[in-house]
């Protein structure tokens, strides 16, 4: 099964997470098939918090792709600001 979620990087108590679209049995940070975003709990000031290709999320989810609950969320938050 495909999922989209995130994956972490970023420095120790400064969390930076990719938002990506993976096999669900793969590892956290392992190999993913495609990258369609970021999300930045710790933006301030002029930083966005969240870039996402709502395009590409749609594209994905019309092939049969679940999103985890917090990058649904953060879709919808994307897709509110796109529009």
């Amino acid at each position: 099964m495909v999922k989209i979620r995130l994956t972490r990087g970023g420095a120790k108590k400064r969390p930076f997470y990719h938002i990506i679209v993976t096999d669900s049995r793969s590892a956290r940070d392992g190999r993913n098939i495609e990258r369609v975003g970021y999300y930045n709990p710790v933006a301030q000031g002029a930083e966005k918090r969240v870039e996402l290709d709502v395009e590409r999320v749609k594209h994905w989810v019309s092939k049969g792709a679940q999103l985890t609950d917090k990058v649904a969320v953060l879709y919808k938050e994307a897709a509110k600001a796109a529009a």
